[in-house]
């Protein structure tokens, strides 16, 4: 007989009234034979340690510590519309609730917001239908789907920089090696040489932003053009994120799409959703827009990881996409008269350049004649910013390696938070040229 079964047969019944105890417990129990358990090896995974975060969250934590500690801070560090959800967008969503769209729906989303997004992309130029959109708790778990989907260990992904720091995090998480290629330099637009100059026959898969965070540049459809042939030459795939497309401020009312071009659409990964345009951010509604060989895959990973998005809010997303457009129109047009404040306010400050920005919600002003000595770099000059001045803005570098030298700051405030910010880097830019001149 083994000591286990043997243990099994000999052991007396518990008492009716014997109930479990802690570790703690049993360790003090004067008679317990039991030794205490050694606390657990810390082992975090790879794949979890090549995650990095965003920098916007973290000195947006930071201002409203200050904030809660009696400072009155400006934040212009995060890209979130001030303005409100349209009314007719919130109506749709609570109806949805007292209807009692409350439970599971399908992964891929339900099919009036599909077919709305099918639509809202074929208006774009896009070949798109409804089959082959899946819905997502935004854009973000759509960006990480498709790295999953696409990117194996060992492939070059070339990723914009500056750029959105999320791009190369995912990038690594899905085990591949993320690439940067830089904009143009006069306007940060996207230049089809400096991607041309990255591809190697390691290259899988092509990142693109346009319009652009943080510098709000764009992408031409010449531009776009040269990219979709280097793409088809080079037979990369290609995730474009479009989530500021809507926010364009000259003549047109929304950005090219790099999907929307001859031959693109079997290689293209559309990423957009509502937070920006809708001023939904907290919606958390996202969309992907995807090749039909991919569309089974990307919903397994939803099965996995989200199971649904509520269909509440995917009803809000219908009347968002169907119905009126006059808070779209508003909010842009708002936006256009703070990005022009914004620009020609910094464009006044001795030591600071800014490309006025043509879309997205950030200005990114070049500031690396105010660096040196005591604030050494972008990071620090920021640093300064919040803590002496109650402004909270964003390092460059925390979007890659070219944005050092640089801010990014958001015009999606109120015109007092963006003449505050102007005039606290007009002071800190003058205590800084003093301190150089005295050196």
């Amino acid at each position: 007989m083994s000591p286990v079964q043997q243990n099994s047969r000999t052991r007396a019944p518990a008492a009716l009234d014997e109930r479990p105890f802690s570790l703690q417990e049993r360790s003090a129990t004067p008679d317990s034979s039991a030794r205490a358990v050694a606390a657990p090896v810390p082992r975090i995974s790879a794949r979890v340690r090549a995650l990095s975060g965003e920098g916007a969250f973290e000195v947006v934590a930071r201002a409203r510590a200050l904030a809660a500690a009696g400072r009155d801070v400006a934040v212009l560090a995060i890209g979130e519309p001030d303005s409100p959800t349209p009314s007719h967008v919130v109506e749709a969503g609570l109806r949805a609730l007292r209807d009692g769209a409350t439970r599971y729906a399908a992964p891929e989303g339900i099919a009036p917001l599909r077919d709305a997004i099918a639509g809202e992309l074929r208006a774009r130029g896009i070949d798109a239908c409804a089959e082959q959109v899946i819905v997502t708790p935004g854009a973000k778990a759509m960006l990480f789907y498709a790295a999953l989907a696409l990117i194996e260990p060992g492939d070059d992904v070339l990723v914009p920089d500056p750029g959105f720091p999320i791009y190369p995090s995912i990038v690594r998480h899905a085990g591949g090696t993320p690439v940067p290629y830089t904009l143009r330099a006069r306007d940060f637009a996207l230049d089809a040489d400096r991607i041309a100059e990255r591809i190697t026959p390691r290259t899988r898969v092509l990142i693109l932003n346009a319009p652009h965070n943080p510098s709000g540049g764009c992408a031409s459809r010449a531009e776009l053009e040269r990219v979709a042939e280097l793409a088809q030459r080079h037979d990369l795939l290609v995730v474009t994120d479009e989530i500021y497309g809507d926010l364009v401020y000259d003549d047109a009312r929304r950005a090219p799409s790099i999907a929307a071009l001859p031959g693109m659409g079997t290689r293209t990964v559309v990423v957009d959703g509502f937070s920006k345009s809708f001023a939904m951010t907290g919606w958390r509604l996202g969309y992907g827009l995807l090749p039909a060989w991919l569309v089974e895959r990307v919903v397994t990973l939803a099965v996995n990881a989200q199971s649904c998005v509520a269909p509440f809010v995917q009803h809000a997303g219908v009347a968002a996409l169907t119905g009126a457009r006059n808070a779209l129109d508003a909010m842009r047009q708002a936006l256009r008269v703070r990005r022009d404040a914004l620009a020609a306010g910094l464009a006044r400050v001795p030591g600071v350049s800014c490309v006025t920005p043509m879309g997205a919600l950030y200005a990114f002003p070049d500031v690396r004649a105010l660096l040196g000595g005591a604030c050494a770099n972008s990071s620090a000059l920021a640093a300064r910013l919040l803590e002496e001045h109650n402004v909270a803005v964003l390092p460059g570098s925390a979007f890659g390696a070219a944005g050092e030298g640089h801010l990014r700051i958001t015009f999606a405030a109120s015109s007092h938070d963006i003449a505050r910010g102007v005039a606290a880097i007009a002071a800190l830019a003058s205590v800084l040229r003093d301190n150089q001149e005295e050196s």
